[in-house]
């Protein structure tokens, strides 16, 4: 699962890491510690310039919504509820099949936090019995200080109520596509705590490692069964893990200070 993550690079930092040729001054993002599903966030995708007379796919950096709308869809109202996509079955859900197979983009994040919990309460949320409580949560990050690049969708939704020169006329939304938690030991592990992701929790992001970048953003690449190559998890030891405060579970807070690494687990919250 991905409910929650922080993102801090600039745009220049970002187009430079991914070889942007196009944004736009004016969608530009503060520093975000706490990025909550609504919010927007910066993607990069390779798509055409609208009215461009050249048709060649240009990679951008652009700001979209966190929460994916169908571009059939009657309302937007469900877009709080597809902050995420399952690896083994976004080939053939019906709100996420189009988009992968001509809308992929990736979600530049420094890391991702989620809340460790019991097992047994996290064996009933893999089955779906129970809404797991947030305990103590953890930030999660390539160990090497990288970019998390996270495999994304994104798809385009026409607001009918408003005419076409509304500036809200269209929505630009994302969900981030998630696949089992990595059981092999972590590059960097807290001394008190998880040592392997899959015992914070069952899910993770798919971070894509640069060498698929290329070809995860490629528009030409439609065939599903093709692209599904590309959702295999990243090799593991690649990524870190340590505790933060229990502040960041409020999305009002928000600040460098939620990654800061705390020496232990918060009282209480005993892992």
């Amino acid at each position: 699962m991905c409910g929650r993550y922080a993102s801090s690079r600039g745009p220049e930092d970002l187009a430079g890491i991914f070889e942007v040729e196009k944004r736009e001054p004016e969608e530009t993002l503060a520093p975000d510690y706490n990025v909550a599903p609504t919010k927007e966030v910066y993607a990069v995708l390779d798509r055409a310039l609208k009215d461009a007379e050249d048709p060649r796919p240009v990679r951008q950096l652009r700001k979209l919504k966190w929460g994916l709308v169908p571009s059939w869809a009657k309302t937007p109202e469900g877009a709080a509820r597809m902050i995420n996509a399952r690896a083994e079955t976004v080939h053939e859900k019906p709100s996420f099949r189009r988009a992968f197979a001509a809308r992929r983009c990736i979600l530049p994040a420094d890391g991702y936090y989620e809340w460790v919990t019991g097992k047994d309460e996290r064996d009933l949320e893999v089955e779906g019995k129970k809404k797991r409580p947030r305990k103590q949560p953890y930030f999660v990050l390539p160990a090497d200080g990288s970019v998390f690049a996270m495999a994304g969708l994104y798809e385009f939704w026409r607001d009918r109520t408003l005419p076409d020169e509304h500036p809200l006329a269209w929505w630009v939304t994302c969900s981030v596509i998630t696949t089992e938690a990595e059981t092999t030991p972590l590059a960097v592990a807290p001394a008190d705590g998880p040592h392997v992701l899959a015992d914070i929790h069952p899910r993770m992001p798919l971070m894509l490692t640069p060498d698929r970048w290329d070809a995860w953003l490629d528009p030409s690449r439609t065939d599903p069964e093709d692209l599904r190559s590309l959702l295999t998890p990243p090799p593991p030891g690649l990524m870190r893990a340590y505790p933060v405060s229990t502040a960041v579970s409020n999305v009002r807070n928000n600040g460098p200070d939620l990654l800061k690494e705390l020496a232990g687990p918060e009282e209480g919250t005993l892992f």
